[in-house]
């Protein structure tokens, strides 16, 4: 009896510490299979995201995203929802660490997360090995959802987003040679990288010799001197370089510093406070592809959301990231409604189901491999804040 009485204190500790698990902290949960999780007062919704790491910044606006939708909605078939939040460490194995506690030692009906794609990579065998339904925000690599059918995600892929940016550069900014930057070791960086090159050689007719240059670094290099001066030595008409804010604002910061005016582009990591902060004036006019902008009336829900968000952030506007992790944890909780079960196959069914959910940062429908169908925004850093330029419809 001692021992229940301690077992059971214990996991009241534990309850009354996370609360409502809107700190960030990681909950014990309470061993129990699937079948009889279903059954308490309960639903435990689990969300990986790089708490810390050199991807921190970017996994805080996604996580507050998700905690504005639960502060909205905190019960769904009549139960409590539970967040149960676990650090990935910005790094790959740390992710597939991270979703087995979810899955193993607090038994969660569902998974939201990761921001960046190599984390969400590290994860995937998890959870299409466990079967647990788990909705993506930000991870924009390919690999992210192929092959796994219990993987999905609620942003546009790097296919299309490496499109967009060749486009724009070639056809709105008159471009016809270019020079690429590499994060090795970044699924998102190198892949995202190659779809934009392909798309430009298609544009140039297949003419290989356009990308006049291709220089790689790795995450967490902060002199970026040889890169520089490779680049500018072949004279590129716009340099591409997707990958880290962090890594991509001391790159662009140093080229301006060492006289290279050639204009740069990127993708939605950039859309971090931090890319300005490191990046200072040097970043100005640096145009990048994202996923969302608030003067734009995606959905009837889109406004709502915009107006609330800046009455208690004291006029700023939202990252794009936290409109879409909004609306990641509220297409769970739709799925798991229409399911009428946290059994983890119904929700599953549930989410492939989904028609015309009306998002804030756009109406989600997913394709057969999990991925939604979006359009992309361009924006530019202007007087140090990201401003809109123009919107591109998908195909």
């Amino acid at each position: 009896m001692k021992k229940i009485v301690k077992r059971l204190t214990a996991l009241t500790t534990s309850v009354l510490l996370c609360g409502m698990l809107l700190t960030g902290c990681t909950s014990t949960g309470k061993a129990t299979d699937k079948a009889s999780s279903s059954n308490e007062d309960v639903i435990k919704i689990g969300v990986f995201e790089p708490i810390t790491g050199s991807l921190a910044a970017g996994g805080a606006i996604e996580k507050e995203g998700i905690e504005i939708a639960y502060a909205e909605r905190s019960e769904v078939l009549g139960k409590k929802v539970e967040l149960v939040i676990a650090d990935n460490k910005s790094e790959k194995v740390e992710a597939a660490n991270a979703v087995s506690r979810l899955i193993e030692k607090d038994k969660v009906a569902a998974i939201i997360g990761s921001y960046s794609s190599t984390p969400s990579i590290g994860a995937g065998d998890v959870i299409k090995e466990a079967g647990i339904p788990t909705v993506g925000v930000s991870c924009t690599n390919p690999l992210v959802t192929q092959g796994n059918d219990w993987y999905f995600r609620v942003c546009f892929i790097d296919p299309y987003q490496g499109k967009v940016m060749a486009n724009y550069a070639y056809n709105k900014l008159g471009a016809r040679t270019a020079a690429v930057t590499r994060e090795v070791g970044a699924d998102y960086s190198v892949g995202l990288a190659q779809f934009f090159t392909d798309e430009f050689i298609r544009l140039n007719g297949g003419d290989e010799s356009c990308i006049v240059a291709t220089a790689d670094y790795q995450s967490g290099d902060q002199d970026f001197n040889a890169q520089i001066t490779n680049i500018s030595k072949a004279n590129p008409d716009i340099i591409f370089a997707p990958g880290n804010f962090t890594e991509c604002s001391m790159l662009i910061k140093q080229a301006r510093q060492l006289g290279v005016t050639t204009p740069f582009l990127g993708g939605d990591t950039w859309e971090t406070p931090e890319f300005i902060t490191i990046g200072g004036t040097e970043v100005e006019g640096a145009l990048f592809s994202t996923f969302f902008d608030s003067n734009a009336d995606f959905t009837p829900q889109t406004k709502t959301f915009v107006e609330n968000y800046k009455a208690s952030h004291n006029g700023e506007e939202p990252a794009a990231v936290t409109a879409l992790a909004y609306d990641a944890y509220n297409v769970v909780l739709d799925a798991i409604e229409r399911a009428g079960s946290t059994d983890p196959a119904a929700i599953q069914k549930a989410l492939k189901e989904t028609k015309d959910f009306p998002g804030v940062a756009g109406y989600i429908n997913f394709d057969e491999n999990g991925d939604a169908t979006k359009s992309a925004v361009i924006k530019e850093i202007k007087d140090g804040k990201f401003t809109y330029v123009d919107s591109v419809s998908a195909e």
